[in-house]
């Protein structure tokens, strides 16, 4: 299972209109660990803050169980669920929650990408919560560059 950071990042945006802007806004990163994410992002990041600041101002590991990338989507949902399970001796219910990101252009999308995704598995869930993140995107690990390309570098 993926290990993901926040990491939010301060940088001076340049605008349709010419004009630059700080901004500040949260991505999300495949990590082993804190310092590797700071790295990562800064990484990723370097090709849009060309000119003026850049900091990477606050790195916090978040749980998410699934991540639903859909080419073409704008936006990141936060899909949580309650995971229903039966207690064999006791015979209650027991709900577990799990949270899923999702990659959609809007709510209905986001839903339906989440569904497809679970069709076929064979837990019980109810959704309890669909909600658009800040989040501006979301990069994944790179399992094909291997130590001798970071060598390279």
């Amino acid at each position: 299972m993926a290990t993901y950071f926040e990491c939010k990042v301060k940088y001076d945006r340049t605008l349709e209109t010419g004009a630059q802007k700080t901004v500040t806004e949260p991505y999300l990163v495949d990590a082993l660990s804190f310092t590797e994410a700071e790295a990562r992002i800064t990484e990723e990041m370097r090709p849009f803050a060309t000119t003026g600041e850049f900091a990477v101002t606050a790195v916090k590991k978040v749980k998410f169980d699934d991540i639903f990338f859909h080419q073409g989507g704008d936006r990141w949902y936060k899909v949580k669920i309650n995971m229903i399970t039966i207690d064999e001796k006791t015979a209650a219910e027991k709900r577990t929650s799990s949270n899923s990101l999702v990659q959609a252009n809007e709510f209905k999308q986001a839903l339906d990408i989440f569904l497809e995704n679970m069709r076929g598995t064979a837990i019980d869930y109810e959704i309890a919560a669909i909600n658009e993140t800040p989040i501006m995107d979301v990069f994944a690990a790179n399992l094909t560059e291997t130590l001798a390309d970071k060598k390279e570098k």
